[in-house]
Formats: C-alpha cells, structure tokens, sequence
C-alpha cells in the first residue's frame, strides 16, 4: 500500500489551518507527508508546497485534501489534475467531499468528484456575479465604493484653513473632511 500524502493550504497568513491539518492527521497522513502553503491563493497555478507535495506523489500513493477547493478554482485545473494522477497510478481522496469522503480511484469516486469540482467553479461565477451585480447597483445608486477617496476642492482646503486659523484643532478639520492631519496638513501646503 502506498503513502498518504497530506496537502492543505489558507489563502491569507492570519486564516487558521488546524481543523485541515487534524483532518489529515486523522485521515492517516503522516506528519512528514503532509504539505502546507500559507497565504497563497487556490487560484494561482503554482503553489509551492502543493507542487512539492505532488511531486513527492508515486505511484500507489494517494494525494488526500480536506475540500475540494484546496486544489484549486477551476473545474479544469481539478479535473486536469485527477487525470494526471490517475495516469500515474496516485489516487485523490477528498474528505470533506458531499457530506462524505470521495476517492478518484473508484469510478464512483471519480463521477462525484467531477460533479462536486464542477458545482464548486459554479458557486465562485455566481458569487463573482453577485459582487459585480452589487457594485453596479451601488454605482446607479451613487453608493460609496470604498477605495481612495476624491480629490478635495480648493474651496474645501480653503475653508479648512479659515477654520484652523479661527481655532478649530486640525485633528477635527481633517476628522471632518475624511482625511488624517498630514494628509490636511499637504493639501494645505500645495494651496498656498
């Protein structure tokens, strides 16, 4: 029987990734076969534990991840990928897969787990939807975006500094226009 090697993977350094490793641990992956990338994006096509971890796949082997998307987004990638192990002879046991555990070397295993990658690039389209959907109606509708802030008039930094030089601290002025006091403190400087 081959090894079990163990990948898991947080999209951001402050995500916590000790529910995937105690899954994978309990799964059977040796502590020395298991593979971690931290703060690196499914999305990317190179990940450098991930690609370590395949590359340390043989055949008889069995690449294990608690969900699916720690392998990627795309149903493509996933499926590109299964093929590519089943073509050396490595399965690919998913965990947390329909209510249940999935493994590619079976051909039941293998039909759930192109149904499952297909449905998984589906829910990301219709969330990317959403969001491109929201941002539009927020638009229409004159909606605060976020991001870097408009420039101010000369009329506004003018009138900031008639109320500074009346008395008002800085610190409000600026607190009132939506800007930090060096921020006020430049703009005042340029309008000279």
């Amino acid at each position: 029987m081959g090894k079990l090697i163990g990948y898991a993977r947080v999209s951001t350094r402050g995500q916590n990734m000790d529910r995937q490793v105690t899954d994978l641990l309990d799964a059977g992956v040796r502590r020395d076969d298991l593979y971690v990338d931290h703060g690196v994006s499914g999305a990317r096509a190179s990940r450098p534990s991930f690609d370590q971890a395949v590359g340390a796949l043989h055949e008889g082997d069995t690449l294990v991840v608690t969900t699916l998307d720690r392998l990627g987004r795309s149903t493509q990638t996933m499926l590109e990928l299964a093929q590519d192990l089943r073509e050396r002879g490595v399965g690919l046991r998913v965990l947390n897969l329909g209510g249940g555990d999935v493994d590619t070397s079976t051909p039941m295993g293998s039909m759930v787990f192109t149904v499952m990658a297909a449905l998984a690039e589906m829910e990301l389209e219709i969330k990317r939807e959403r969001v491109t959907d929201s941002i539009a109606k927020r638009r229409a509708a004159g909606g605060d975006l976020g991001g870097r802030r408009q420039q101010f008039t000369d009329s506004q930094i003018r009138s900031a500094r008639r109320l500074i030089e009346a008395g008002q601290p800085a610190a409000q002025v600026a607190r009132d226009l939506g800007m930090s006091r060096a921020t006020l403190y430049r703009r005042l400087q340029k309008h000279l």
